[in-house]
């Protein structure tokens, strides 16, 4: 007995110690983000924007999972959303307190197409307002370079460069590797370029699937060249892209004289001397002592500031909804599309008697039954009698575009990626896996559907033909859907669909979309069409409301490991090139999740995540699975 009540003590002295943890560490953690909070009287009264964006650019921020950033003990990388950047930039631009932007992409890992456009965007309309942009950097990458672009002055450090890489690369493909360890793929598809299963079934890209990506990929390439063209037209972007040996042969490969020959950079310099510039222009800080410092305003009080000038007391009301990231069946989000949570928002504003609703989608889809389940919502707001506009993102693809069935008017940009009307379900089995080492199924089934889909033991042809049957279904849906929408016949819906991807301009043309516009040109329509005068009216982004405590675990983290500058890798090309390859690595992942999920009928556009809407993000924020992935990383580790 004296042992068991010893072993007992340990176990509630353990228990305790543990409370106590938690507990010491749950009021840390209040206190850090009661006093994390952006305070809006550090604005500072003359001086510079400093625009340190030391992360990716996103539709919606994802919030952050303290559990798992302590654990991992790594500092989660910062997203920065494109329309409060924007709307930062442009009221800076007609604020007399602001004299100068200064712009610092050392950390900057890059974006969609569209929001980069956003961005790029803001940062024009504030060079027209007679203000001058500085932007400094060590690897300029194709995001970086489009909104350097816009600089009076683009400084690049003596030990960086300009790597212009051009959308495009290489998918793997697992037909032979699962053919060689005797994994049987079971795919279920409609759609002649539905290409999200291929990796699956061949071991090259199709040539349906090569000409759709040819194609989107050179629009999209066209677009970069002329923004970049037309902001900076001095750029000689056919030298660096073509003839990069001789290009940098010339100037001794210097990467940073080459870049200034080449007329991507004005400067050459280290981050104090851009400072020192700077202060040329704005003053010197009289606070900060630090070689390089100058008058500044920094992102997160500036953004406060302007959102705490704010009115919301007009009686209109427009509410937005974001659709951001994959669409799946839950609560997940805000930065991927949980049906559950969305739908949930929009039955919660039912209440408030909006006038109209825009939808915001920036999603390749996902799980057809959350997507139905959003589009459902929707028609619940359609019912009501009031304006519906959609307004896509970087793309709407798939289950993208299913969401956005009910609109009465789809605004689009050129750069979006749209289609993708397809579906398709894999199911992995490992019947002949097994078989090979001695391992074999049997038993008793009373109907062809006993026991299935069995993983181990492989499909009948019952469920086979239930599944195929289920896909086939749910296409002849999606087609109807699209047909009634966008008033066209079902024969020309499915030849606009069959899992094509569409840019934004070859969408318009063949209605998919009605017009060019960003989502402030959906709102005005959304207003225009429920009687609303310019100033009479709320815009209400759904769920905009919840607390947000992102910034104080990055902080914390950052603290914690001595790191300020968020993730603590190199900044120069080869460390962009190697994020880069480590960003595909973490697609494979996501491929292995995608075989090995058995998630149902999907539609998802799988070829968006080759595409510049999706190849800048960092590994962080590719989909996360379950035990494949777990397994996976367990084998790296």
């Amino acid at each position: 007995m004296g042992f068991a009540r010893k072993v007992w003590h340990l176990l509630v002295g353990i228990k305790d110690a543990l409370a106590l943890l938690f507990l010491l560490l749950f009021f840390g953690l209040l206190f850090a983000a009661l006093s994390a909070r952006p305070n809006p009287g550090v604005v500072r009264d003359g001086g510079a924007l400093l625009l340190d964006i030391d992360g990716v650019i996103v539709e919606e921020i994802s919030p952050i999972n303290p559990l798992q950033a302590l654990l991992s003990q790594t500092v989660p990388i910062r997203e920065y959303a494109a329309r409060d950047l924007a709307r930062a930039i442009d009221a800076a631009a007609a604020d007399e307190r602001i004299d100068a932007l200064a712009l610092d992409l050392t950390g900057f890992l890059g974006g969609g197409a569209v929001h980069m456009q956003e961005v790029a965007g803001a940062l024009a309309r504030f060079k027209a307002a007679d203000k001058p942009i500085y932007s400094f950097g060590v690897a300029y990458g194709d995001d970086a370079l489009l909104l350097a672009a816009h600089s009076d002055e683009i400084w690049v450090d003596p030990l960086g460069g300009v790597a212009i890489s051009g959308p495009g690369g290489e998918n793997l493909y697992y037909a032979a590797a699962l053919e060689r360890f005797n994994i049987n793929a079971n795919v279920y598809r409609v759609g002649t370029y539905k290409s999200a299963v291929e990796p699956y079934t061949e071991t090259a890209m199709s040539p349906e699937a090569r000409e759709n990506l040819a194609q989107l990929l050179a629009t999209l390439w066209q677009e970069w060249r002329a923004q970049v063209s037309s902001a900076r037209p001095d750029a000689d972007i056919e030298l660096v892209t073509t003839d990069i040996e001789g290009w940098l042969a010339a100037s001794n490969n210097d990467l940073a004289e080459a870049a200034l020959a080449a007329g991507l950079a004005d400067r050459i310099g280290t981050r104090v001397e851009w400072g020192e510039r700077i202060a040329q222009i704005v003053g010197e800080d009289r606070w900060d002592n630090d070689p390089g410092s100058f008058t500044a305003t920094e992102y997160d009080p500036w953004l406060a500031d302007v959102e705490g000038g704010l009115d919301f007391g007009s009686d209109g009301r427009i509410g937005v909804v974001t659709i951001a990231g994959e669409i799946s069946d839950g609560d997940a989000g805000p930065g991927s599309a949980g049906a559950e949570r969305i739908s949930r928002l929009l039955d919660n504003a039912l209440d408030d008697d909006l006038d109209a609703l825009v939808v915001r989608v920036d999603s390749p889809g996902g799980t057809v039954t959350g997507s139905e389940t959003i589009r459902r919502a929707i028609l619940r707001h359609k019912d009501a009698g009031i304006p519906i506009a959609v307004s896509m993102g970087n793309y709407a693809a798939s289950g993208g575009y299913w969401v956005a069935t009910p609109a009465d008017r789809i605004f689009a940009e050129p750069e979006t990626l749209t289609g993708s009307i397809g579906v398709f379900a894999v199911f992995p089995s490992f019947e002949d896996l097994l078989t090979e080492y001695g391992v074999n199924s049997d038993g008793v089934r009373t109907t062809g559907l006993s026991g299935q889909p069995d993983l181990l033991g492989g499909l009948t042809p019952e469920v086979d033909a239930v599944l195929q049957g289920s896909v086939e279904n749910t296409y002849a849906r999606f087609l109807g859907l699209v047909s009634q929408s966008r008033g066209l016949s079902l024969e020309r819906a499915d030849e606009l669909g069959q899992g094509r991807v569409w840019d934004g301009g070859a969408a318009r043309q063949l209605g998919l979309v009605d017009q060019f516009g960003d989502l402030d040109a959906a709102i005005s329509w959304a207003a225009e069409r429920a009687e609303l005068d310019a100033g009479e009216y709320d815009v209400r982004h759904l769920g905009d409301g919840a607390p947000r405590y992102d910034s104080l675990f990055a902080q914390l983290m950052a603290s914690d490991s001595g790191d300020s500058t968020g993730d603590g890798r190199g900044h120069d090309l080869a460390a962009t090139f190697a994020r880069a390859e480590m960003a595909r690595l973490a697609r494979v992942l996501d491929d292995v999740d995608t075989l090995m999920g058995s998630e149902g009928v999907q539609a998802r556009c799988m070829e968006c995540a080759m595409l510049p809407a999706n190849t800048a993000i960092a590994p962080e924020r590719v989909r996360t699975g379950g035990w494949p992935r777990l397994f996976a990383q367990l084998l790296a580790d």
